[in-house]
Parts: structure tokens; sequence; C-alpha cells
């Protein structure tokens, strides 16, 4: 179950749409220029994610309206810009070593 719901995951728009919504429900033409795929695209990878249980979906007038399922998911994308951003300072300071130690 674990590796479906990381397949889930496992394409930039499906996440850049997550972040979108973690700041509150959408449309897809509110979520569309934010997210920056075509909005027929976008519905495909929401179509993803809601079928994963990480969106639902209400309907308004004609609308439909997306938001996160449930606040562990903003809580794994937090976690996931930590880890990957405590890698990224990692990286920084191998650089910095090898460039004091070439001086």
């Amino acid at each position: 179950m674990k590796a479906e719901l990381f397949k889930a995951l496992a394409h930039p728009a499906r996440i850049r749409a997550l972040e979108v919504l973690v700041d509150g429900e959408r449309s897809v033409s509110e979520m569309q220029p934010l997210v920056g795929i075509e909005s027929s695209h976008l519905s495909q990878q929401l179509a993803v994610l809601r079928r994963a249980g990480l969106v639902s979906t209400r309907r308004v007038g004609t609308s439909v309206v997306y938001a996160i399922s449930n606040p562990a998911v903003a809580e794994l994308l937090a976690a996931a810009r930590r880890v990957l951003l405590d890698a990224l300072a990692h990286t920084e300071d191998l650089l910095a070593d090898l460039r004091a130690a070439g001086e």
C-alpha cells in the first residue's frame, strides 16, 4: 500500500497540485496557472490523486472543487521538503569542503 501511495506521488504535476491544495481547496481552473500544465492534463493527474485517496472532491455549481483529503498529506509534503533541504545542505557542505581542499 505504501508503494501505491508513493507511486501516486511520483509525478511533479501531482506533487505541485498537492502543494497548491495545502493552501485550500480549488477548482481545476484555479489550480491550472499555479501548477502550470494544461487543464486536461491537470484533471488526469488529479484523478490519479483522487483514486489514491489523497484528494477529495465536491461539486460547487458546475465546477468540481478539490481538497486534500487528510491533513497528514500536508505533513508528508512538509517532511519531504525537510528531507530534500537536509540533503541539499549536506551537498553544499561537501562542495565547500572540496573547494577548501583545492585552495
